[in-house]
């Protein structure tokens, strides 16, 4: 699943290509997708105009030009294809197949403009579009989420009033999107490794020095992440049709059984699973 840099590098493609362009066409081919696609969903759309693409965590908000928003969540599987019309498309954006053709029986919608489509293709239909009928409709919808790493109620106190007295681990406590918003399994196990806290560790023996390193790497490697296009554990590529290369920057992701890049530490990386989800560490210098 696409975490927050990935996203962040969608929601910048797409804000370059398709901001200030109107809508001229919405095709539905599959409406099942998590959330059922409304049966006024083409006219809400049609004859639209893009404002602004923005971000809040693992989520898309398109803003149309009348009230309403398109919200956009790429699931497990969901990818976003920007394809010029009349012409081969070697690649896409996002995409995850090597193929310049898409499987079409997955491309679920298709938004028109004039001179290029936007292809939403999930083989899995975990992800989903919704539409949201105003500002405090959308602020009501991540009500219930918890602050990105980026926003200023994110801080050591609120790290440590929400962990102490928690049997939780830490790592779960990363993924959990009412805590934090927009961190995955990937980037959980990466800022761990950079507060040198061991993944199982109980979110009531994590102390204030502690949640200092979390505050602060959970900035940095998402940063970074964003900073090198994200990662490309599947393909994933840029409007442009580049790779993300944090892949190539990851210090315990996928390492299982290779020396730690600690230049003070002997440790190995281990490979562990956590609620079910591959959890990467080392045992000798995450304590």
């Amino acid at each position: 699943m696409p975490e927050l840099p990935e996203v962040e590098i969608v929601r910048q493609s797409l804000n370059k290509k398709i901001t200030q362009k109107t809508i001229k066409k919405v095709i539905v081919r599959n409406r099942n997708l998590r959330i059922k696609i409304p049966l006024n969903f083409k006219k809400i759309l049609e004859n639209q105009k893009i404002l602004n693409v923005e971000r809040f965590s693992k989520y898309l908000i398109l803003f149309l030009s009348g009230k309403n928003k398109l919200l956009i969540h790429l699931g497990m599987s969901g990818t976003i294809h920007l394809l010029e019309n009349n012409k081969r498309n070697f690649f896409s954006n996002m995409s995850f197949y090597n193929s310049p053709i898409l499987p079409y029986k997955h491309n679920h919608i298709e938004i028109f403009f004039d001179k290029f489509r936007l292809v939403y293709n999930d083989p899995r239909r975990f992800g989903f579009f919704e539409i949201i009928k105003d500002q405090k409709s959308l602020e009501k919808r991540f009500e219930k989420l918890g602050p990105e790493p980026f926003n200023s109620s994110f801080d050591i106190n609120y790290i440590y009033e929400n962990l102490k007295d928690k049997k939780k681990n830490i790592k779960n406590f990363l993924l959990d999107q009412n805590f934090i918003s927009g961190i995955g399994n990937i980037y959980a196990s990466e800022i761990l490794y950079m507060s040198k806290i061991n993944p199982a560790k109980e979110g009531r023996s994590i102390n204030k020095t502690e949640c200092k390193r979390i505050f602060k790497n959970s900035k940095l490697v998402l940063l970074n992440a964003i900073k090198r296009g994200g990662s490309s554990i599947r393909d994933f590529k840029d409007v442009l049709g580049n790779k993300g290369s944090f892949q190539n920057n990851f210090k315990v992701y996928q390492r299982e059984g290779q020396k730690c890049k600690r230049i003070d530490c002997k440790g190995l990386i281990q490979k562990k699973n956590i609620s079910n989800r591959s959890t990467f560490f080392c045992s000798f210098c995450q304590k």
